[in-house]
C-alpha cells in the first residue's frame, strides 16, 4: 500500500524528533567547550536539567555514532564528524534566529522558538530564510 503525503511528512517529522536530542548535545557540547574549554557530564545534565547518568547514557550513543570521544578525569569532546554536525546545527539555529527577528518576533520568543524550529528545517527553507535576509 503507498504511503499517503500525510504519512510522508509524518514519518519526516518523527525522523526530525529523534535527531533533535543529538543534535543538542553536539550543539551544547561545542557551546561549552568553546567558553569554558572543557566539558564534562555535570555541565550537560546542568544545562539540560537531566540526570548525570542519563548524560552519561546519552554520550554513549554519541560515541557509537563517532560524534564525541571522552577518557575518565579528561571530559568530553566532539570528533570531526560531531564539530561539522555542531557547526551545521549553530548555523541552522542563527539562520531561523535571525529569521524570526526580521520578521518582528520579539528577541526572547525568538530564542526559545528558534531552538525547535532549527531541528525540522530542510536545507532548502534554511536557502530560502537565507534569501529572505538577504533581501
Amino acid at each position: 500500500m503507498p504511503k499517503s503525503k500525510q504519512s510522508l511528512y509524518f514519518n519526516k517529522a518523527k525522523e526530525d524528533h529523534q535527531s533533535e536530542l543529538v543534535e543538542d548535545y553536539v550543539e551544547e557540547i561545542a557551546d561549552l567547550f568553546q567558553t569554558h574549554g572543557e566539558v564534562r557530564s555535570a555541565d550537560l545534565a546542568q544545562r539540560f536539567g537531566v540526570s548525570a547518568a542519563a548524560v552519561s547514557k546519552f554520550i554513549s550513543r554519541l560515541k557509537k555514532e563517532g560524534l564525541v570521544e571522552s577518557m575518565p578525569y579528561r571530559g568530553i569532546f566532539l570528533t570531526e564528524k560531531g564539530r561539522e554536525l555542531a557547526e551545521k546545527v549553530a548555523h541552522r539555529h542563527n539562520v531561523v534566529f535571525e529569521t524570526l527577528i526580521k520578521l518582528g518576533v520579539s528577541e526572547a520568543t525568538a530564542h526559545a522558538d528558534a531552538e525547535g524550529i532549527e531541528h525540522h528545517c530542510s536545507e532548502e527553507t534554511v536557502q530560502a530564510m537565507l534569501r529572505f535576509l538577504k533581501s
